[in-house]
Order: C-alpha cells, then structure tokens, then sequence
C-alpha cells in the first residue's frame, strides 16, 4: 500500500471520469463492490450534489447552467444464506451538457479475518452516456467532430475492490472501477467515440476515542483516486459526539477546503429492529481556478442514509402432554 501510495502521488492532478463526492466516507458502495454488506444489516444511501454553483454559459443572450450536478443511491445489505452481501447503485451525472445514468449491481463474499470482516466484491452494470453536440460553440463551424446532434449509447462495464473493517477501530478498501474500458458508439459520422478510462481507489480510515473525554472520537480519513493519468487526495477529518453528531473539515488537492456537518441518531432500538436515519450536509470552497473571478460561489452536497437490522425471535418451544393438560 506504501508502495502504491508513492507511485499515485507522482501523478498530476486533472478532470477524471468518475463523479465525485465530499462526503465520500459515506459513500463507499459506490466505488468498492467489496463493501456490500459490511453493516450487517440493510441499508440505503442517496446523495446529490450541486457542484461550482454559478457556473454557467451564455449563448445568444441565453444563461444556461452547465454546472456538474450528481445524484447517486445506493442500497446495500448482508445475506447470511450465501455467505456475504448484495448491492445496487444508480447514479445520474450531468456535466455540462453530457448526461450520464448507470446502474451496477453486485456481489460481495466476506470472511472473518484478524478481530475484522474482508469483503471481496464484483460489480456489473450498464451506463448510458448522452451528448448533445448541438450546444457547443464551434470556433470553426465546419469542423466535423460537432456537426451532430443528440448521441447516446449504453455499454456494459465491471467492477472489484475488497473491503476490511475492523468495527469501531479502522477500515481500508482497494478497488477499480470501469475494468472492461468499455466504447461508447455514436451514430453520426464524425463524432468521436467516448470511451471509459479504468479508475482506482484506495480508501482507509481510522477511529481514535479522546481518553479525556470519551463522548468525543475523531475520525480522520483519506481517499485516493487515480486512472494513472490524473492522480487526487481528499483528506477528511471528522469529530464525533456520542456517535450520532458530526463534523469537521475535508481537503481535495488543487480542487476544495471543505465543512462536513451531520447527525445520525438512533430512531428505533426496541427487540425486533434496530434502526438509524443520517443526514449530512458539505459545502466546498473552491480553491482551484474554477473559483476564481466569480466563476463559482463553491458546491454544495446533501446526503441522507437509512439503516435497519431486523432481529427475529423466536419463540419458546412448548408441547402439550396427556397427562398436563
């Protein structure tokens, strides 16, 4: 891992494919298949994010807003019965005017290992990539590659990571998104054929309970995402009070200072449920040049996670004698 950590960090830092996401600590199933079910219990997550709010473009005396804007859920749980978990992820990311909509599905096999549980996970799923060419402003207006209109097409992709936590002490994930780099195969002539760029990830956190006051436990935390091209860290910080309050402050390379507020208490903790709702909330300030000469007034995210973990019992056994009715 030290290894791989020296070798991504020599990377320079550029767009990348995948969406990205502040809160990214609550959003592991998205880009690790190895992290179904490691709750061991059913549970669903959504997020949106408003990025670079104001960015915009005008044409012909019209604004139109071109600000990435990314809406993902996420629902993942254990099955006892086939030794792991299951998770489902649909997302829908605009950028500019490229619209893309995915689904994944996957499965996760897990096993204890040291006082922790590894995940090994594959994920498939469809992505369906939209452009409308129509939009863009050409400096030559003959040039081949925009003479289209609307494009859109669907392609199948794969993905594998595997995920170790150590409940309540620490957690590290690996994993690579788009495996299969799969080509996008637009009609028009001319037009260029988007193709997915492999991405990897390596996540891992940490949880350290203040001796002096054990109500509060910091969480620091740390992502990297790289297609060996273009190479990014964000680097989070969270404090908790309780276990059910949050915040704290996150940094992305070259891109964002970021606050994280949140709270996730215990809704339902009676014999047959066990239930927790979270809300979260980011805003970034952008410190790249997107944020410079009021280009953007910094992004916003929200976040909203439901857990329940139903407990069955059951009964006593009891019969009935001839002898004591």
């Amino acid at each position: 891992l030290f290894l791989l950590l020296v070798f991504l960090a020599s990377g320079a830092v550029n767009a990348q494919q995948d969406a990205q996401f502040t809160q990214n600590m609550f959003n592991q199933m998205a880009i690790n298949p190895g992290y179904a079910g490691s709750h061991d219990a059913i549970c669903a997550t959504a997020l949106f994010r408003q990025q670079w709010m104001g960015f915009t473009e005008t044409i012909d005396n019209v604004e139109n807003n071109v600000a990435p804007q990314t809406m993902l859920f996420s629902l993942h749980s254990n099955v006892d019965a086939i030794r792991g978990g299951l998770g489902l992820v649909v997302y829908k990311d605009k950028l500019g005017y490229e619209d893309n909509i995915g689904v994944k599905f996957g499965y996760a096999y897990r096993m204890p290992l040291q006082g922790g549980t590894l995940g090994i996970g594959l994920m498939a799923g469809f992505l369906n990539k939209k452009i409308d060419f129509s939009q863009f402003v050409a400096i030559d207006p003959s040039d081949p590659m925009l003479q289209g209109d609307q494009e859109s097409d669907m392609v199948f992709d794969l993905s594998f990571g595997a995920y170790y936590n150590k409940p309540g002490v620490f957690y590290a994930g690996l994993s690579s998104n788009q495996l299969m780099q799969s080509e996008s195969s637009f009609s028009s002539a001319g037009i260029a054929s988007p193709q997915l760029k492999r991405h990897y990830y390596l996540t891992g956190g940490y949880q350290y309970q203040l001796p002096n006051n054990p109500q509060f436990e910091l969480r620091p935390s740390v992502l990297i995402k790289s297609d060996f091209a273009s190479t990014q860290f964000d680097i989070n910080a969270l404090m908790y009070y309780n276990s059910q309050f949050w915040g704290g402050l996150s940094y992305r390379t070259q891109d964002a200072i970021a606050i994280l507020l949140g709270a996730q208490p215990f809704i339902n903790s009676g014999n047959k449920s066990l239930e927790t709702l979270g809300i979260g909330y980011s805003y970034d300030v952008t410190t790249s040049a997107m944020g410079g000469n009021g280009r953007s007034s910094g992004s916003h995210e929200i976040l909203l996670n439901y857990c329940f973990k139903i407990v069955i019992t059951i009964p006593p056994d009891s019969y009935r004698n001839v002898r004591f009715l």
